[in-house]
């Protein structure tokens, strides 16, 4: 993963983090990126994430694309009292999903919990977590007619780290993000067997 975020004359807490952040071990599924950081606080480092199992997407609108993201961490101590510390982490997922599993009505609440459930597995602490889910149908017509019903669910989610390894809370998000692209989870010990 090459370094994008200059670190030069930064507060050596976000330097830390980053570096924490920088040395997280992801599965391979993942294609993980650090870009540059959109609008917003000038302490923030920024990731990109795809899941590209080609052997997977079999069968997907576009193989190889799974699932893709975005993890930022920022910090900014002058913020402590609203976050409930000087880190906070904003994230975004979206997938595709099969056209039965995107009308069930318990999706979004299926898609947040996701996310806990990656945390806690991971021993990644948070608090003051919030988030929205939601279901994206789009319909063809006209001439795209015949493209069919596309369903995403999206998942935007906020929350603050309980403690400083942040290597922890990129590798589960990482883990929800394959989750989303419908990759099972990865328990140690158990190798993960892909398809043809």
């Amino acid at each position: 993963m090459s370094a994008v975020t200059d670190l030069h004359g930064r507060p050596s807490r976000f330097r830390s983090a980053t570096a924490s952040l920088r040395g997280a071990q992801c599965r391979p599924e993942i294609e993980l990126t650090e870009i540059p950081v959109p609008m917003g606080p000038s302490d923030a480092v920024a990731f990109s994430a795809t899941v590209a199992d080609a052997t997977a997407a079999i069968g997907r609108r576009e193989p190889g694309e799974l699932a893709t993201g975005r993890f930022i961490l920022s910090y900014d101590p002058s913020r402590k009292n609203e976050w409930g510390g000087s880190f906070r982490i904003v994230t975004y997922v979206k997938a595709q999903v099969e056209r039965d599993l995107g009308h069930d009505q318990l999706l979004a609440s299926v898609a947040w919990s996701w996310l806990l459930e990656a945390l806690d597995r991971n021993g990644a602490g948070y608090t003051r977590e919030g988030g929205t889910a939601s279901r994206v149908l789009a319909e063809g017509f006209g001439q795209l007619a015949d493209t069919g019903e596309d369903i995403d669910v999206e998942l935007r989610a906020s929350w603050t780290p309980a403690d400083e390894d942040f290597g922890k809370h990129l590798e589960a998000w990482a883990d929800m993000v394959c989750t989303f692209g419908g990759l099972p989870p990865v328990t140690d010990g158990v190798v993960s067997l892909t398809g043809r």
